[in-house]
């Protein structure tokens, strides 16, 4: 029996090679009739972080900068989405309508990816990976090593070629 693909969840950091590996959620969708579910993850202060910053700022003006950089990154998300859809789809609304959900969460980006994934109950998890280098090992391996040895469903890795700008 082949496996049935109905809901797919596209990891994002929102970096330049963000086009590239949502192009792979979107082929994929269209091809399944699959629903994607965006996810971009804000990663936390560390604690002696948070105390540099309450040196300056109240912890109320911490939390509230916190919350309006998150609604800030939300909006981005959502627009780049929106045009991607329209450019990739030649505006055909159906393409528009395969992302029916947004998530931007606080925590650490293996942890709500794999959180989230269960959650929504997802079929694929798609996320995007640089060219490895020495330095790309160490800083791409963490959160998609993590997800590959920690997800209940498929991981697609998309490699992003060097150098892509777009």
């Amino acid at each position: 029996m082949l496996p049935k693909i109905q809901s797919i969840l596209y990891t994002t950091g929102l970096g330049p090679g963000a086009p590239y590996v949502f192009r792979y959620a979107l082929s994929l969708a269209r091809q399944y009739q699959a629903k994607i579910i965006a996810v971009h993850a804000i990663e936390p202060l560390s604690t002696f972080g948070q105390s540099l910053v309450e040196q300056y700022v109240s912890h109320e003006s911490s939390e509230a900068m916190h919350s309006n950089a998150r609604e800030s990154v939300r909006s981005q998300l959502k627009e780049r989405m929106t045009q991607l859809c329209a450019r990739e789809c030649d505006n055909v609304s159906s393409c528009e309508n395969a992302v029916s959900g947004i998530h931007v969460i606080d925590g650490y980006p293996s942890q709500v990816i794999l959180d989230i994934a269960k959650e929504c109950k997802a079929d694929l998890i798609i996320m995007g990976a640089y060219s490895h280098t020495l330095i790309g090992e160490v800083m791409m391996g963490s959160t998609t090593r993590r997800v590959l040895h920690n997800a209940a469903q498929p991981v697609l890795v998309v490699r992003i070629p060097e150098g892509y700008e777009e």
